[in-house]
């Protein structure tokens, strides 16, 4: 088994100590630090994701390989800095005004970083004009709009009113529990994704003008 198949694994495993270490190790090797990253460790977030969305591996599993995934980030990032590598795209993400919850936004940021994507956390109960400011001053590809109570299902279709009709070419991903496919459409939404691997994969598409 090659390094950069035993980081993918330890991904998978969720073991931060030999995540580090084998990581460390590639480098020594003099692997290419783009190899690294996509072979290694985007590709273990990527088999997570894919277990996730067959219900064959739980929360818990996607945190643990989450965090595995971000120690070795963290020993590339030096280098990743110095080849000059592009992220793969960049999202603005939060849950909607008045909605407290942010588990499942959460889980979708570490599973979009896990992916290559630089992800801006607008945190909890956004009003609709953090939204835009985002949009404006980060110029995101794509705004995720996140919301786990019905009241403020409301608040997510005038978020994505405003954001449509603002002067931006973001597309708006919509989620959480109460939310649905119809609603999205119904709202103007530019997709929607049932679960954090499915978000991944609606944000890959969307970049990639692929859907």
């Amino acid at each position: 088994m090659s390094v950069l198949d035993e980081i993918k694994e330890q991904v998978i495993a969720g073991n931060v100590r030999n995540v580090k270490e084998k990581t460390e190790a590639a480098i020594a090797e003099g692997i290419d630090v783009s190899l690294i990253l996509n072979e290694g460790l985007i590709a273990g977030m990527g088999v997570i994701g894919g277990l996730f969305k067959r219900d064959e591996v739980y929360v818990p599993e996607v945190l643990m390989a989450a965090r595995a995934m971000h120690t070795g980030l963290a020993v590339l990032k030096p280098l990743i800095a110095k080849a000059g590598l592009k992220e793969r795209g960049v999202v603005a993400i939060g849950t909607v005004k008045g909605d407290m919850h942010d588990i499942g936004k959460n889980l979708v940021i570490m599973m979009l970083e896990g992916a290559g994507f630089r992800v801006i956390d607008l945190g909890i109960d956004v009003p609709a004009e953090e939204f835009l400011r985002a949009v404006e001053e980060q110029r995101p590809q794509v705004v995720g709009l996140s919301a786990l109570l019905t009241t403020t299902m409301p608040q997510m279709a005038e978020t994505v009113k405003q954001l449509k009709a603002c002067d931006a070419t973001a597309q708006v991903i919509v989620g959480g529990a109460p939310i649905t496919e119809t609603f999205a459409r119904e709202i103007g939404a530019d997709g929607y994704a049932a679960d954090a691997a499915s978000a991944v994969e609606l944000v890959v598409s969307l970049v990639s003008g692929k859907p």
